[in-house]
């Protein structure tokens, strides 16, 4: 099987299917990153993260992995569609502002189990990059040192925002239950909920 940068390169050179195949490879996980955070035009932007990974691929060097990089493009244009949005003076700050902040309303998911429910609400109220981090690191398994890619970071300093996501995460967990026995239970199998919540929206995903 090709690899990215094979892919990346002869997608490069014009060959269509190479684009195709590299497309395939990564678009639901691409989808899961938009799902949560915009309320519509997630196709939209995917092909723009892959277009613009296509226009910068001369450009790449070569010990860069495709994966964070193209997670690290679809951050940035998602922060300026924020920017963009926001028009009521208030400044974007990834750092401080959540999805709730924004006033977004993504697509629900169909599982309305409800520690899937619980976590997802908690995931959107938390600060965007903290959400980020806490997506990357769980649903697509990415290393410290690749989400350090993503978020433009030192790798000391994503290690510090796993662990201050976690701690926001159960902040929001605990404001919006009531029973401390749910949020201890989905706290303690973060891993395998956040997974499920990862199953939850790619069935409903588009084929």
């Amino acid at each position: 099987m090709a690899g990215d940068r094979e892919l990346l390169g002869a997608w490069a050179r014009g060959d269509r299917r190479a684009g195709n195949q590299l497309f395939q490879r990564h678009f639901e996980a691409l989808y899961r990153f938009f799902h949560g955070k915009v309320a519509a035009g997630v196709d939209d932007l995917i092909q723009r993260t892959f277009l613009a990974l296509l226009e910068r691929a001369p450009a790449l060097a070569p010990d860069v992995e495709v994966r964070p990089y193209l997670f690290g493009i679809a951050r940035n244009l998602l922060y300026r569609r924020f920017r963009d949005e926001r028009r009521d003076g208030r400044v974007f700050d990834p750092l401080e502002t959540s999805v709730a902040d924004l006033g977004g309303s993504p697509s629900a998911i169909a599982d309305q189990r409800e520690q899937l429910r619980l976590l997802r609400d908690a995931l959107q109220a938390i600060p965007v990059d903290h959400q980020i981090v806490l997506e990357l690191y769980f649903w697509e398994e990415m290393s410290a040192a690749e989400i350090a890619v993503v978020l433009e970071a030192p790798e000391g300093t994503i290690r510090s925002r796993i662990r201050r996501a976690k701690e926001l995460l159960r902040e929001a967990l605990n404001h919006r239950s009531s029973a401390p026995e749910v949020v201890d239970s989905t706290l303690d199998d973060l891993a395998l909920w956040a997974q499920r919540l990862r199953e939850a929206i790619d069935r409903g995903a588009p084929a």
